[in-house]
């Protein structure tokens, strides 16, 4: 999925990869190699994309991108005042003591030497741990494999932007020598590297910038895929207080059957469907060139390029969504609705990402909701350091927030405008309160981590430090 020229080819990798890359064109980007950007669980289309690099030797900034594209990219110290971190970030609130685990296939050549690179360019601390791990195995890593490179991007974008947002916690990356393009016989791998990580005690917050289309899972083979994780979800959220995370998808109301062909009725993604799990959409955050907040919308940049929502098929509503009100839930005919939250997603209010292995190497300019869900999980690692212990399941937590209406308004962003429709295919509208397209809305973070970690927000304000 990428944001112009939309193309597709053939291509034996069939899960939906969640990564999104910014194609406006301007003096300041050139073309450079095609990646992997997206793929259903069992079919065989992906859609090409060209990755465009930033040619100033000066890493991207906001102004620059607006005199030279007639669009913003984001800072991280943008989009620390746009969703209200700052003042929580210079207290010393910054996810110390936590560590975030990512879950990719085949990694990057040189994680930590970019992640280096963007905190010297953006003036972030590195972090205070820092692990690549391959329990199953690894492979070589082939710059003339399209789904190798494609990987290799999204793992840079967790990493540096799960950073961005918590420079404080620690980083563990886990990856997988088999693409989970590859159905079941790759999605149980992402299984055993999640299980791998409690069992390891690596973290409390794991991030899943994937998925793949609810509807191909629905032989018993991938039925009981769904349940394995399902199962695995809830007893680790229980047990374990560990948090779950994943993106709701880049295609807004559509996504494709196993021939590639999309579904003729709305659909969503797993695992962003399971109940035990938060789900984050795409907006479109507008904000002045300092972060300043200004207003958001549905993220929806035409057919293949919108945030993911709807309704499962699979898994009935759980009782944190019982008590929406009837307008809110209308088209749920009982089942689970998706997202829960959302953050900044569309590639033309993109963010910056540092990649060396290109073949021109440099940064790149990112959106998609793959981008939202590593920067979540950081907001996580905060509130888990707010709260002197790690939260595990949020959403009972999150929907009382959004419920409350003396607090909604501070905690969230409402997004009341804009729809993840796709050509024919209706998808479903923002309102106000949650709805199926963008959840309760974006983080007005000063507010709502405090509250989630069931402090006095007004404790944190007043500036005290650095971090």
């Amino acid at each position: 999925m990428r944001y112009s020229f939309h193309t597709r080819m053939r291509t034996r990798n069939p899960l939906i990869f969640l990564l999104l890359i910014c194609c406006c064109l301007g003096s300041l980007l050139s073309t450079s190699i095609q990646g992997h950007a997206s793929a259903n669980m069992f079919t065989q289309v992906i859609h090409k994309h060209h990755a465009l690099r930033w040619l100033s030797k000066d890493p991207p900034d906001d102004a620059g991108c607006r005199v030279q594209m007639q669009m913003p990219c984001y800072s991280p110290d943008e989009i620390h005042n746009a969703y209200g971190l700052t003042p929580l970030l210079h207290n010393g609130f910054n996810g110390t003591g936590q560590t975030i685990v990512l879950i990719d296939s085949f990694g990057s050549p040189h994680p930590l030497a970019d992640l280096k690179r963007f905190d010297k360019d953006y003036g972030l601390p590195d972090p205070p741990s820092f692990k690549v791990l391959n329990p199953l195995g690894t492979v070589p890593f082939d710059t003339s494999n399209s789904d190798q490179m494609g990987w290799a991007q999204e793992t840079n974008l967790d990493i540096q932007w799960a950073h961005a947002i918590a420079p404080g916690a620690g980083i563990v990356l886990l990856t997988s020598p088999v693409s989970e393009t590859q159905g079941v016989q790759g999605l149980p791998e992402f299984l055993k590297l999640e299980q791998y990580a409690v069992n390891h005690h690596l973290g409390k917050i794991i991030s899943q910038s994937w998925g793949a289309t609810e509807e191909t899972l629905f032989m018993p083979t991938g039925k009981q895929v769904m349940n394995n994780f399902n199962t695995f979800y809830q007893a680790t959220t229980s047990e374990q207080h560990v948090t779950f995370i994943a993106s709701s998808g880049d295609s807004g109301s559509v996504n494709p059957d196993v021939n590639g062909n999309n579904y003729p009725f709305a659909t969503v993604g797993f695992p962003a469907d399971s109940p035990w799990v938060t789900a984050v959409g795409g907006t479109s955050l507008h904000a002045d060139t300092s972060g300043n907040y200004q207003s958001e919308t549905v993220w929806n940049g035409g057919v293949g390029n919108a945030s993911g929502g709807g309704y499962s098929q699979y898994f009935k509503a759980p009782d944190f969504q019982k008590s929406l009100p009837a307008s809110a839930i209308a088209g749920s005919h009982g089942y689970r609705g998706v997202p829960d939250v959302s953050y900044n997603g569309d590639p033309t209010t993109s963010i910056p990402v540092y990649l060396s292995f290109m073949s021109e190497p440099g940064y790149y300019l990112f959106g998609g909701t793959s981008s939202g869900a590593p920067q979540w999980a950081g907001l996580v690692a905060i509130t888990n350091q707010l709260a002197g212990h790690p939260l595990g399941f949020i959403n009972n937590e999150l929907y009382n927030i959004g419920s409350n209406p003396s607090l909604y308004g501070l905690a969230f962003h409402d997004i009341i405008q804009g729809n993840n429709t796709q050509g024919n295919i209706s998808g479903f509208s923002a309102s106000v309160g949650w709805d199926p397209v963008t959840g309760w809305g974006t983080p007005k973070a000063t507010y709502l981590l405090p509250l989630l970690a069931h402090l006095p927000a007004l404790t944190v304000i007043p500036f005290s430090k650095h971090w």
